[in-house]
């Protein structure tokens, strides 16, 4: 379950389907992500084919990343079950 979010646009979307904030060609693809980040009782449950799922590299506590479209990515912490701290974000 998505217990936080740092990006209020991904907060929207995920609680009423739509925002302004994002692109709308993009939504598609980030409902998707969030609809299986909030399935998701561990991070390599979203190793799914099309999310380009991975951890980044050098932070406390591990943050995970899947891509949506270019440099834009959701990316997220895992608190024990929980999904926590999901962001949209150019994180290179």
């Amino acid at each position: 379950m998505i217990v936080s979010f740092k990006n209020k646009a991904l907060k929207e979307l995920f609680e009423k389907g739509k925002t302004a904030k994002l692109d709308r060609k993009l939504q598609t693809k980030v409902r998707l992500i969030l609809d299986a980040l909030d399935r998701a009782k561990t991070p390599g449950s979203m190793a799914v084919p099309g999310f380009d799922f991975h951890p980044l590299k050098g932070f406390r506590p591990a943050r995970y990343s899947c891509h949506v479209n270019g440099p834009w990515c959701v990316t997220f912490e895992f608190d024990v079950e929980n999904a926590a701290r999901v962001d949209y974000e150019q994180y290179h």
